[in-house]
C-alpha cells in the first residue's frame, strides 16, 4: 500500500479508483446505518419518484472517497479531518463509479492536504463534487 507524507505530495498529484456500485452493497449499507428509505431498498417506491428506480445511498458512494483517501493518498496513516460533498446525479446499482482524489493545496507547516474529490459514473458524468481535508500521516 503506497502512502504519502507533506513532503512526497504536490499539487496535481491524482489517482482515481473504480468500484462497482452493487444491490447487496445498499442493503448492508442499509443495515450499518439504519438508512432505510425506501428509495434505496424498495424497487416499487423508487420506481413512483423521480429516479424511476433504487438508487445508492449517497453517503456509500462517499464512503468510496474515504476508500481511496485511507489506501491510496495521502494513504495509510492518513487522518481525515474534513469532507464536503455535493451530490449531483444519482448512482443506480449496477452503476461504476470513479474516484478521483487530487490535490488541490498544501499546507505543509500545518501538514496537511486539500484535497479534490470527485465521482464519476461510467458515461464520465460527475455524480459527486467533493473538497476533503487531510492530515498526511506523518514523516517516515
Amino acid at each position: 500500500m503506497k502512502s504519502y507524507t507533506i513532503q512526497e505530495l504536490r499539487e496535481g498529484l491524482t489517482v482515481q479508483e473504480e468500484f462497482p456500485v452493487t444491490e447487496q452493497m445498499g442493503i448492508e449499507f442499509a443495515g450499518v446505518s439504519g438508512d432505510t428509505n425506501p428509495v434505496h431498498l424498495n424497487q416499487d417506491y423508487a420506481a413512483a419518484t423521480r429516479f424511476g428506480a433504487k438508487i445508492a445511498h449517497g453517503m456509500l458512494i462517499g464512503s468510496f472517497i474515504s476508500n481511496v483517501i485511507g489506501t491510496r493518498m495521502p494513504g495509510e496513516g492518513s487522518i481525515y479531518m474534513k469532507q464536503e460533498m455535493t451530490f449531483l446525479r444519482p448512482v443506480y446499482y449496477g452503476d461504476r463509479v470513479t474516484v478521483e482524489v487530487a490535490v488541490k493545496a498544501l499546507q505543509k507547516d500545518r501538514n496537511r492536504a486539500v484535497l479534490s474529490t470527485d465521482c464519476y459514473n461510467q458515461k464520465g458524468e460527475k455524480v459527486l463534487a467533493g473538497e476533503a481535508l487531510v492530515m498526511p500521516k506523518e514523516e517516515k
